[in-house]
């Protein structure tokens, strides 16, 4: 079953006014000024827009009427996802085509209201554009020609293209490194958000992992995806810095039984055991944080843990296609278990062949990461294909970007450390790492996290 957030949009409202200077000041920061985004239309706009910014067409964020930029006629080009509900979207929505990840560090010498202020901003501009508007009334070509636009553009006339946009907060927004409670919130920080133990194998870029906040942008159009970090990366201007970002492609999972199980770069089909959003049975005991859970700000939310995998292409590409599967312990065809069967056929770890040899490799991937093994440890993933260029020595600095949500880190440690003899392991390393508490999803009239504040 589809959760509230994931849901069609609620019924239509009224568009958003003219911006009016006069009755709708602008966000300013004391430091420095932010640009011109008005949160007039928040408390309410948070529950979806909905379709009455599509109905007068692709550009409806544009006053005036103004016919900009161009369509793109795809699957999930159309879709349209509600912001807020009892989860918030992005977790058990159909996985879309493309992401754009960011992680965000709090400026110096912010405060508590500084960081609320950016939530609300933050919202009201997230629950426009997975709409398919501009992140204001007065967007990108709409206000005063003698001031900056409020959007940056690129997404005009471009549809909502399935836009999801997720946040989390991570464990140094509680308590910094130093043991520094910036925004009283210690007493509030989950004792599970700790910075996640090191693993067998990590060769992490502290420029890569980490940070206060992170968003999870996804959409079917790349452009719709970078647009939405892009222009909440501005509104956080003089309150947070961009720490580090992700573009990935190709989805490496899927969370409903309509769509085809993906493949990743390896050419193996990846996430066939992944929960899905229908499995609500799964989902509670998995992915969402219950209300008995602690604290009980994140009750209905989750964590999200993200790890930058390199895979070691060129090496893999000379491996015999035999040897490849015996690592993963599927057929690469069709990705049914090499103890026979089809995809989705449950793997047979005693299965033997005629030598007496175990059809899959006691360290094969399949094995080692199955639930079976691992006391019924199951997570929800939503990674994705990367490709950054070449490395100095003109290979391809190319792998996954893993996302998982689970009800609690221990889940993802658990798996992690299970997979240390890996026979995959000689082909990947870690190179980036982050967590995040997801919290649960905006309801109408608030905004993202606002029970951590209350």
């Amino acid at each position: 079953m589809t959760s509230p957030s994931d849901a069609t949009p609620e019924p239509p409202s009224v568009h958003d006014a003219p911006h009016d200077p006069a009755s709708s000041p602008r966000v300013v920061d004391t430091r420095r000024e932010a640009p011109g985004l008005s949160r007039r239309g928040l408390f309410g706009l948070a529950a979806g827009v909905g379709a009455a910014g599509l109905s007068v067409g692709a550009g409806a964020g544009v006053a005036a009427g103004v016919a900009v930029g161009r369509s793109r006629e795809k699957e999930g080009a159309g879709a349209v996802y509600a912001f807020s509900g009892e989860h918030q979207a992005g977790i058990t929505t159909p996985v879309q085509d493309h992401l754009h990840f960011a992680s965000f560090d709090m400026m110096a010498r912010t405060t508590r209201e500084d960081l609320v202020s950016l939530l609300q901003d933050w919202t009201y501009a997230a629950a426009r554009m997975t709409q398919g508007l501009d992140v204001s009334a007065t967007g990108a070509v709409g206000g005063s020609p003698e001031a900056p636009p409020d959007d940056t553009g690129e997404a005009l006339g471009l549809p909502a293209s399935g836009l999801t946009i997720t946040f989390g907060f991570g464990p140094t927004l509680f308590v910094t490194a130093d043991g520094e409670d910036r925004y009283g919130l210690s007493s509030q920080r989950p004792a599970a958000l700790q910075r996640l133990p090191r693993f067998l194998g990590d060769d992490l870029d502290p420029g890569a992992s980490g940070g206060d906040l992170c968003i999870q942008a996804c959409a079917d159009d790349p452009q719709v995806a970078v647009h939405a970090i892009r222009n909440l990366s501005r509104i956080a201007f003089g309150r947070a810095r961009l720490r580090w970002s992700q573009l990935g492609f190709g989805k490496t999972s899927k969370t409903t039984a309509a769509q085809a199980t993906p493949r990743n770069l390896f050419g193996f089909k990846d996430g066939t055991a992944n929960i899905l959003a229908d499995d609500t049975a799964a989902l509670a005991a998995h992915v969402w944080v219950d209300a008995a859970d602690e604290p009980a700000w994140l009750a209905g939310g989750s964590y999200l843990v993200a790890r930058k995998i390199a895979m070691i292409i060129e090496t893999w590409d000379r491996v015999r296609l035999s040897e490849q599967e015996r690592i993963v312990g599927r057929d690469k065809a069709h990705g049914a278990p090499l103890s026979g069967g089809q995809e989705e056929t449950t793997p047979d770890f005693a299965a033997t062949d005629a030598g007496g040899a175990a059809r899959i490799d006691p360290h094969s991937h399949v094995r080692l990461a199955h639930p079976e093994l691992n006391g019924g440890t199951r997570i929800l993933r939503r990674g994705y294909n990367f490709v950054d260029g070449n490395t100095d020595l003109g290979r391809l600095d190319a792998g996954l970007f893993f996302l998982s949500y689970q009800r609690s880190p221990e889940q993802f440690i658990s798996l992690q450390r299970a997979l240390s003899t890996d026979l995959m392991n000689e082909y990947i390393r870690h190179v980036g790492s982050g967590i995040w508490a997801i919290p649960r999803g905006a309801r109408t009239g608030s905004f993202v996290g606002a029970e951590l504040f209350a």
